[in-house]
């Protein structure tokens, strides 16, 4: 199981922020075009740097806490996964305080 430690970590955040679309209606997920031109171009840089990182040994990860499925490059589908679930969940977070503070366009 111990295999399984960062997706898991990665659906707990998933978990922590989904909940905000439907109860507060802020409309993030509904808006997925505006969502993934936000998302994605920043992705693509990380995954880059990322990529420049593990090929000069400088970054690694602990295979016993990630599935062993890579992109080419050596980069795993976990961090890959990563750079897309922590910005939706910090822009389903901004948009839920706008939201409740009234602060909504």
């Amino acid at each position: 199981m111990r295999h399984l430690v960062y997706l898991g970590v990665l659906a707990f955040c998933l978990c922590g922020a989904l909940w905000l679309e439907p109860l507060l209606k802020v409309g993030v997920l509904r808006r997925w075009r505006r969502l993934a031109l936000t998302v994605l171009p920043v992705a693509v840089i990380f995954v880059l740097w990322d990529l420049a990182a593990i090929a000069a040994g400088h970054w690694w990860f602990d295979e016993a806490q990630i599935t062993g499925v890579f992109a080419p490059g050596g980069l795993p589908l976990e961090e890959i996964l990563f750079f897309l679930v922590v910005p939706v969940c910090a822009i389903l977070g901004f948009e839920a305080v706008r939201t409740v503070l009234g602060r909504r366009r």
